[in-house]
């Protein structure tokens, strides 16, 4: 990757609707070499998709949370890791080290759905200790990584 690739990705990543044209336009590129670099990236899993980056409250999602867990065995984990997926609330799950196993990201409407989703996972097989911390606001949300 060159810079001129950084420049093509920095362009996106303020707008990823800009035209091929524009891009071409901003970095100074012909049109089919600007395309050529676009398909490379794409290709080469640079970058991975496109997409719309929605504000939750509009769409009622008004409490975000971090919750931590811990499982008695790793069997357990990897069968929670599964369920998870199956979770539209959960936007985030990591594996991670340190005193819990795994890290969530939530995204829910309020008290009440945060309270029947920890449930949920409370009730889970292996788990042992959870904590959840409610986010009261958000300094810094970048979703993706710059060049």
């Amino acid at each position: 990757m060159d810079d001129i690739d950084k420049k093509i990705l920095t362009k996106l990543t303020e707008n990823a609707r800009i035209t091929l044209s524009e891009l071409s336009d901003d970095i100074a590129l012909s049109l089919p070499a600007i395309s050529e670099r676009m398909k490379k990236l794409e290709s080469s899993g640079v970058i991975k998709s496109y997409s719309a980056i929605l504000d939750p409250t509009h769409l009622g999602k008004h409490l975000m949370a971090l919750m931590f867990l811990r499982f008695d065995s790793p069997k357990n984990g990897d069968k929670f890791s599964e369920r998870v997926k199956n979770e539209p609330e959960i936007k985030e799950c990591y594996y991670i080290t340190g005193d819990f196993d795994y890290s969530l990201k939530i995204l829910t409407e309020n008290t009440a759905t945060l309270e029947k989703l920890l449930t949920r996972i409370k009730n889970a097989d292996g788990v042992v200790k959870t904590q959840t911390i409610v986010i009261l606001s958000t300094i810094t949300d970048s979703p993706t990584v710059m060049p």
